[in-house]
């Protein structure tokens, strides 16, 4: 399975939040989310709304620097949202994010948080942050939340890269308690082709590759279950998934990760 295209990614961006404003029509938005405590979901979604809208005003002016991210932080004044409000407010943002990433294209310079960035890194980041906001809010009201292979696999790739970025273990040091031999991780979805990943942990960085390999410890099961374990949105336990191997170490791989 390949990585998405740029285009693909601006139509997952709107897309997804199609998928999200049918989710929420006519829900209760006050409802608590398990897994971004402190929100409910109407929060949530101001919180994916306005980072849709800093990502927009990040590509449109090719910032040098971070734009301030407070007005989407601070949600202590959405705790009350109308999903027939904040519907078309999705919609408009997300539209107008896809609209300005294709008309800069991939490949415009300008400020990411990762090194050596362009427009592509938006592009994708914003897919995904779209993607498992969903997730949050879908399951956060009981609903089934299901996702294209092709985009649960991107998702896990993205994952895989940001997350093996070796200043991570600058701003978390504790992460480097994860290195040691014998230590690697296997992801392997049953319900896809070509959609395995393993994680080594035995080098002095975290690395990855898509490869079937035997490991330590192995979690086979369905693809969008491997995605919202490796994002800490289900545990295995909950998750419709088994582990082969030393699942002690596929614990502490998932408390000491970071991203996501």
């Amino acid at each position: 399975m390949t990585s998405l295209s740029h285009d693909r990614h601006c139509s997952e961006i709107v897309a997804q939040i199609d998928l999200l404003r049918a989710t929420i029509e006519g829900a209760d938005l006050t409802v608590p989310v398990p897994s971004c405590p402190g929100w409910n979901v109407g929060q949530l979604l101001r919180h994916l709304g306005g980072g849709q809208r800093w990502a927009e005003e990040t590509v449109r002016t090719r910032v040098t620097g971070p734009l301030s991210d407070e007005h989407f932080r601070d949600l202590s004044a959405y705790t009350h949202e109308d999903p027939a409000v904040l519907g078309p407010w999705l919609a408009e943002g997300a539209e107008r994010l896809a609209e300005t990433l294709r008309e800069a294209g991939p490949d415009a310079e300008l400020w990411t948080p990762v090194t050596g960035g362009t427009t592509a890194f938006y592009a994708r980041r914003f897919t995904h942050e779209t993607v498992v906001h969903r997730a949050d809010a879908t399951l956060a009201l009981g609903a089934e939340f299901t996702l294209d292979h092709e985009v649960a696999a991107d998702a896990l790739d993205e994952w895989m890269e940001l997350g093996s970025l070796p200043f991570h273990f600058e701003v978390h040091p504790w992460m480097r308690e994860l290195l040691a031999p014998d230590r690697t991780i296997h992801l392997h979805a049953t319900n896809a082709a070509a959609a395995e990943w393993v994680v080594d942990l035995t080098g002095e960085h975290i690395s990855w590759r898509r490869a079937h390999e035997k490991a330590t410890v192995a979690i086979r099961g369905p693809l969008v279950d491997l995605l919202l374990v490796t994002y800490k949105r289900r545990t295995p336990a909950e998750a419709d998934v088994e582990i082969l191997g030393d699942a002690e170490l596929l614990d502490f791989w998932l408390e000491r990760v970071s991203f996501g």
